[in-house]
């Protein structure tokens, strides 16, 4: 059974949600690059009044970059402008977003007489970004691997809510971020592992080399 963070109905709810305002986007035939960097810029700005102390304005702004993300796939495939550069400018953003988030982070807590939390933000912020590398990997080599217990989704929302609650929350966040994180980029190689192997019905096209990055 596969364990999530965030049930599969919470985010279909949430997505139905903003359909209104996303089919407006549509209809204005708006260009999703739009929403990617208006989310790294939003994602940059929650970095700052992270490292500045301001707890609560952070994370409500790291709360609303994670909408943008949701906007801009759908824009996207609304307006049929579905192409390989907007797959990789999106994907590029999102992690110097996490990068932002991550060193505004670092800079908050190595100033409150606790720098052994960013050892614990390098972990979180090492997870994240082998997250988004084993897939990328992966799909390199002909396989879909969307699998893991803290996608972007999980570490947005754990981040945002550990930040509009309180420090010690945030602290919480950071620890199961960085924990899960590098859970997730392991519990994908060992699905492709499984796939190449076949144990879930799949091999690797033939076609296809590995070289170690």
């Amino acid at each position: 059974m596969r364990i999530q963070l965030i049930p599969d109905p919470a985010k279909k709810g949430f997505t139905r949600l903003l359909e209104p305002l996303t089919d407006q986007f549509i209809r204005k035939n708006l260009n999703p690059n739009v929403f990617t960097t208006g989310g790294l810029v939003v994602n940059a700005a929650a970095g700052v009044l992270l490292g500045l102390g301001h707890l609560r304005a952070g994370g409500a702004l790291l709360l609303l970059g994670g909408v943008f993300d949701t906007f801009d796939g759908r824009v996207a495939r609304g307006t049929g402008r579905v192409t390989r550069f907007g797959a990789l400018y999106d994907s590029t953003l999102d992690r110097y977003s996490e990068i932002f988030i991550f060193l505004g982070m670092a800079y908050h807590f190595f100033g409150t007489a606790r720098p052994w939390v960013v050892a614990v933000i390098l972990l979180a912020l090492g997870g994240s970004l082998m997250v988004s590398y084993v897939r990328a990997r992966a799909e390199g080599l002909g396989f879909e691997c969307k699998v893991g217990i803290m996608q972007r989704a999980e570490r947005v929302l754990c981040l945002g809510l550990g930040a509009l609650i309180h420090e010690k929350a945030l602290l919480f966040a950071l620890v199961l971020v960085a924990t899960l994180a590098n859970v997730t980029a392991i519990q994908r190689i060992h699905y492709i592992w499984a796939l190449e192997n076949g144990r879930k019905g799949e091999k690797l096209p033939q076609e296809q080399n590995y070289n170690g990055d």
